[in-house]
């Protein structure tokens, strides 16, 4: 689901007092799934591998693994949060880059 899902289902807890649940595979080290899994504070967080599921037989498996490149594999199958194909930096090396520190050259509008 996009993000704007997520945004536009939270008010609905509101007066519901309902839970929200997100299930799902990394798919990139981005988005809500991948901030609300960093965060930490305010989940509860399961991590299961089909490594760990009985149903997933080990031979499935390794017909994936030789099937599928290994960024996709690790993301799908051991829960593992992955740079994105098109992204030119990693991750890490953005957020070691950004800090408080240093002040914006030019100060935005306001």
């Amino acid at each position: 689901m996009p993000d704007e899902f997520y945004f536009a289902v939270r008010p609905m807890l509101a007066v519901s007092n309902g839970s929200l649940v997100m299930l799902s595979t990394p798919y990139g080290k981005r988005g809500v799934f991948y901030e609300a899994w960093e965060s930490p504070a305010g989940w509860e967080k399961y991590q299961v591998t089909a490594h760990e599921i009985g149903r997933v037989t080990p031979g499935f498996l390794e017909e994936e693994r030789a099937s599928l490149p290994p960024l996709i594999f690790r993301q799908e199958y051991e829960c593992s949060f992955e740079e994105t194909e098109d992204q030119v930096f990693t991750t890490d090396l953005i957020d070691q880059a950004v800090t408080s520190e240093v002040k914006p050259l030019f100060a935005t509008g306001g």
